[in-house]
């Protein structure tokens, strides 16, 4: 098995791609730590697998990151594989976005990623080296209307991803991030269903011509996570059926 004897954490793992990745790692033999703050969307991940471990754990709050880490290494003495995957997205343009939308979006998406990078990446040091990854987005590459502070936070988690790698590769740490396209996620709904035309139309903006499923993002997750990418640092993956590759089809359709 790809992750044998490995101890992982996943954030953001009470649904989509949090969960998909949890159940994916823990077939592969590791041992996860489901984190999310949806207490009861987390037990749900948990109950699929026993090598899940359900930790309630808000991601823009030192404190408790912090004290995720240490659970994990009171229980296993070890840290192999943290991907830093929660997320969350709220409407508007810049005149139109709260101001407290911004900066919950800054606080998870951003803030989230760098502590558990400051927390995590020693203790995956300590461990012998292992991979942290990011879920940054295909916003990351290229910007929509109405969305401009989550564009703006993905575009951070690249660089955040980039800028990692650099400085932690020496200690055995590998850092790269997934840039999901239109993946079928409870965030994604509301923005699939609000016309008869959404699911359709996401489909077709992608080569691929469909809409991405949370099993799509957690089999890349799952090669990042394990040894098959020892050599791969600093890089970012697009999982979006082609969508950034093909932009010119996606406008021609609009």
């Amino acid at each position: 098995m790809r992750l044998s004897d490995k101890i992982a954490v996943v954030t953001g793992a009470g649904g989509g791609i949090g969960r998909a990745a949890a159940v994916r790692f823990a077939r592969e033999g590791a041992m996860v730590f489901a984190v999310d703050i949806n207490v009861d969307g987390n037990r749900e991940t948990a109950e699929l697998s026993d090598a899940i471990e359900p930790l309630t754990v808000d991601v823009s709050d030192g404190q408790s990151v912090s004290a995720m880490v240490q659970t994990v290494l009171d229980r296993h003495g070890r840290l192999d594989v943290l991907f830093s995957n929660a997320g969350i997205m709220r409407d508007g343009n810049v005149i139109d976005l709260e101001e407290d939308d911004w900066d919950a979006m800054f606080g998870v998406n951003v803030k989230g990623a760098f502590l558990c990078g400051k927390y995590g990446i020693p203790a995956m040091r300590d461990s012998g080296g292992g991979s942290f990854i990011i879920t940054a987005s295909a916003n990351s590459f290229y910007a929509e209307s109405d969305i401009a502070g989550y564009c703006a936070t993905k575009g951070a988690a690249m660089q955040l991803t980039r800028a990692m790698a650099i400085d932690h590769g020496s200690n055995g740490v590998r850092v790269n991030c997934i840039c999901p396209g239109w993946i079928d996620t409870s965030m994604a709904a509301p923005y699939l269903d609000e016309n008869p035309d959404g699911r359709a139309f996401a489909g077709k903006i992608a080569p691929a011509g469909r809409i991405g499923q949370p099993g799509d993002v957690a089999e890349v997750a799952l090669f990042l996570a394990s040894d098959d990418s020892a050599f791969v640092t600093g890089s970012a993956y697009n999982v979006d059926g082609g969508w950034t590759a093909g932009m010119t089809k996606a406008i021609a359709l609009i």
